[in-house]
């Protein structure tokens, strides 16, 4: 049987010039790959399941990376929305590695994986509301340009497994095989919108 497969990150190598429809579209990803999960088994629940985790892991990142600086620089509240967010993606990352740690094919995998896909969709919208918003109507198009490309640097560079209780994407790399991507991931991003040091 031939289904249509949800595409990782960055894989459409769309022009993505707008942080706010780049990050909605992932939002979307995010969404298909949970219904794939949901409606395979065996082997291609699998395969589903390595890409929602690593799609998961690229956006928070690239998130954490470029938009939450932002929201905290310049939202009213800013520094509370960004910690709402961030005990949001603290949970959704333990409960993701709770799932890890599972075979897909125990009982208990999909219940699971429904309440973490709660979680994941309460978080988009209060994003989307608090952060999204905003930025949309705060900055420009060369402002959401940049921000893209941030991005689209922090997906490439970015861990392909999250670490629960590491909500920065700097000590989310030191947590994963390979520290020196940290320096890579920030230098990326910074070099992507136009930033020096």
């Amino acid at each position: 049987m031939s289904e249509i497969r949800t595409p990782a990150a960055g894989d459409d190598h769309s022009r993505d010039d707008d942080v706010v429809a780049l990050l909605m579209r992932q939002h979307g990803d995010i969404r298909n790959l949970f219904d794939e999960v949901e409606h395979s088994e065996g082997d291609e629940r699998r395969d589903a399941f390595r890409r929602l985790v690593r799609l998961l892991a690229v956006h928070e990142t690239a998130e954490e990376e470029v938009v939450h600086p932002f929201a905290r620089r310049s939202l009213p509240g800013g520094e509370q929305v960004v910690e709402d967010r961030l005990a949001e993606e603290r949970a959704a990352k333990e409960t993701l590695a709770m799932l890890d740690d599972m075979d897909v094919d125990d009982p208990k995998f999909l219940p699971r994986l429904l309440a973490l896909r709660a979680s994941v969709q309460e978080h988009a919208r209060a994003e989307e509301r608090y952060e999204f918003t905003h930025i949309r109507r705060s900055t420009d198009a060369a402002g959401l340009a940049a921000m893209a490309r941030g991005v689209k640097a922090a997906e490439a560079m970015a861990p392909t497994r999250p670490h629960p209780g590491v909500e920065s994407a700097a000590a989310n790399v030191l947590a994963g095989p390979v520290a020196a991507l940290m320096d890579r991931t920030k230098d990326a991003v910074r070099k992507a919108m136009g930033k020096d040091g």
